[in-house]
C-alpha cells in the first residue's frame, strides 16, 4: 500500500453557483423584483460581514458563459456554519428567481508534501504561519474569479495513489514552483472535498488580470502532475462584486459599480478610502489610526507618506540563517517577483547590532504583498513577522544616504541609540543595512506602546536628528506602524 501524506483542515468551503431565471425575472411586478433584491443584498451583506459565525468570509461573482450566472462561496469554520447558510439563501425570495447549477462541498487543507516539519511539530514560526494562511485564508483583494473541481487520476499505469510519496512529494514540489512565478499576481485557495463531493478538490484562483488565470492554469498543465495525474471538469469564470450590487447586476449593468461610476464618484470613493501610509501587509492600523498617527507625526514636521497616489505595502521577515545563503534564496524570488508589475522591491538586510537578516519585499497592493509573503516564509530560518511583535513597531523604511556622509549617519545613529536605551517604554532599535547597497538603511525599533514611541518623537533629540538627516539623506524616509 502506497504511504499516505498526513493533512490538517481548516474552514469549511461551499461553492454555490446559480442559474437565473431571467425570463421569471423580467416578467416579475417591479415591487417583487424589489423585494428579491432587496432581500437578496441583505443577505450577501450580512454573509460578507460574517454575521453568523467568529471567523471567516463569503464572496458574490458573476459568471460568464452558458454554466452559471452568479457563484456565492462561503468559508466558515463548521459545516453546519454552511449549512445554515445554504438555507436561509433559499428563504430570500432572489433565490426563488434562481436555480442551482451546480455546488461544491470541500475543506481547506494543507498536506505532508509541503513540509513534515509541520505535521511533526518541528516547524518553524514563518512555516506556521504560512500553513495557517492557506487553512483559515485572509480575504482576497483581486477582483476576477477562477473556480473549478479536480480530481487526480486512477487508472492503469497512471494511478496517483500507488506511486510512492517521495515521487508524488517530488511532482506536488515542481508544480508548486510553477505556481511561485505568479506570485503577486494570482493568489488561490486549494480545499479538499474528498468524500464530501464528487470531485476530490476545489480550486478557486484570484487576479486582477484575468489573462494571468489562463496562464498559470495553461502553465501548469505542462506539469506532470497535471498533464499526467491530473482530471479536470467545469471551470467557471467572473467578477467579484458587493452585495450592494446585486440589483445592478440583474439590470444589466457593469459591476462592480464603483469602477464604472463617474468622475465625481470615483473621486469620492478615492477620498473616503483607506489612506495608510507604507503598512506591513496584513497588519495595518485601521483607517482612522494611521491617518491619526499621520497627522501627529505631521505636526512634528516628521514625513509618514502621503495619504494618497505612493501607498506601498511592506512584508518583513527576520531569519537566523546564513546571510548568503539566505541572499542566494531571496535571489531566486526576486527573480519571479520582477515579473510582476505590482512589485515594487525585495531585499536583504544586515542587522548592525542584532544576529539576525531581514527580508523586506515592497508592493503596490496588499494582496500581492501578502502571497509575496507565502512564498518569502517558506525561506530558511525564518523567526519572526514584523508586526507581530508584542507593543507597539515603527520602521523608518528608505534611508538612503548620501554616499559621503554613510560613516557620519551611522555614527549619528548610535548617538541616538545611547539616548534610546535611556528612553522610557522603548525596547529595541537597529539599524538593517542593505546588503547589495550600504547606502539603502532602514531602522526598526519596538516600543512598550504608541505613546512611548510618539513621546521620543516629540523630544528635542529626535528634531536635531530630522533636521541633520535632511542634509545627508537623498530622500525622506517614511515610517511604517506595526502593532
Amino acid at each position: 500500500m502506497a504511504e499516505m501524506p498526513p493533512t490538517d483542515e481548516g474552514w469549511y468551503v461551499l461553492h454555490d453557483l446559480r442559474r437565473v431565471d431571467w425570463d421569471g425575472w423580467r416578467e416579475a411586478p417591479e415591487q417583487t423584483r424589489e423585494r428579491a433584491v432587496e432581500e437578496g443584498e441583505a443577505f450577501l451583506a450580512d454573509a460578507a460581514a460574517v454575521a453568523d459565525a467568529e471567523e471567516g468570509y463569503s464572496l458574490v461573482s458573476s459568471v460568464l458563459g452558458d454554466g452559471a450566472d452568479l457563484l456565492v462561496v462561503h468559508m466558515r469554520p463548521t459545516l453546519d456554519d454552511l449549512s445554515a447558510l445554504e438555507r436561509r439563501f433559499e428563504a430570500t425570495a432572489l433565490a426563488g428567481y434562481t436555480t442551482r447549477a451546480d455546488s461544491h462541498v470541500s475543506v481547506t487543507e494543507v498536506s505532508g508534501y509541503v513540509t513534515d516539519d509541520y505535521f511533526d511539530g518541528d516547524a518553524d514560526e514563518g512555516t506556521r504561519r504560512y500553513m495557517e494562511s492557506k487553512l483559515r485564508p485572509d480575504p482576497p483583494e483581486d477582483q476576477y474569479v477562477s473556480y473549478y473541481p479536480m480530481s487526480k487520476r486512477r487508472s492503469g499505469d497512471d494511478n496517483w495513489y500507488t506511486l510512492p510519496v517521495d515521487e508524488r512529494a517530488e511532482l506536488m514540489a515542481d508544480h508548486g514552483e510553477t505556481g511561485k512565478r505568479y506570485a503577486g499576481q494570482v493568489s488561490q485557495v486549494v480545499a479538499s472535498s474528498a468524500g464530501f463531493d464528487d470531485h476530490e478538490w476545489s480550486v478557486t484562483l484570484f487576479a486582477g488580470d484575468p489573462v494571468d488565470i489562463k496562464n498559470i492554469v495553461y502553465e501548469m498543465r505542462f506539469d506532470e502532475a497535471s498533464a499526467r495525474y491530473g482530471e479536470f471538469a467545469e471551470f467557471y469564470v467572473g467578477r467579484r462584486f458587493p452585495p450592494s450590487d446585486v440589483g445592478a447586476y440583474l439590470d444589466g449593468e457593469r459591476v462592480p459599480t464603483d469602477e464604472f461610476a463617474d468622475g465625481e464618484s470615483a473621486a469620492r470613493e478615492v477620498d473616503e478610502g483607506e489612506s495608510e501610509s507604507e503598512s506591513a501587509s496584513g497588519h495595518p492600523h485601521g483607517e482612522g489610526d494611521a491617518a491619526d498617527i499621520r497627522g501627529r507625526l505631521a505636526d512634528l514636521d516628521v514625513y509618514a507618506g502621503q495619504p494618497h497616489g505612493e501607498d506601498v505595502h511592506a512584508v518583513v521577515l527576520y531569519s537566523e540563517a546564513d546571510p548568503d545563503a539566505l541572499a542566494e534564496e531571496v535571489d531566486g524570488l526576486r527573480g519571479n517577483f520582477e515579473h510582476y508589475d505590482t512589485h515594487a522591491r525585495t531585499a536583504v538586510y544586515a542587522a548592525r547590532r542584532r544576529d539576525r537578516t531581514a527580508v523586506v519585499s515592497v508592493w503596490e497592493t496588499a494582496s500581492a504583498a501578502e502571497t509575496a509573503a507565502g512564498f518569502l516564509s517558506d525561506l530558511p530560518g525564518v523567526v519572526a513577522r514584523a508586526g507581530e511583535e508584542d507593543g507597539f513597531g515603527t520602521m523608518g523604511m528608505f534611508y538612503t544616504v548620501e554616499p559621503e556622509h554613510r560613516e557620519a549617519f551611522t555614527s549619528r545613529f548610535d548617538d541616538v541609540l545611547g539616548l534610546l536605551a535611556e528612553t522610557d517604554g522603548h525596547r529595541e532599535t537597529d539599524l538593517m543595512v542593505n546588503a547589495d547597497d550600504e547606502n539603502d538603511m532602514f531602522v526598526a525599533s519596538g516600543w512598550r506602546a504608541e505613546e512611548d514611541a510618539m513621546a521620543f518623537f516629540r523630544s528635542e533629540a529626535f528634531r536635531d536628528t530630522v533636521d541633520w538627516g535632511r542634509e545627508v539623506l537623498a530622500d525622506r524616509p517614511r515610517h511604517v506602524f506595526l502593532t
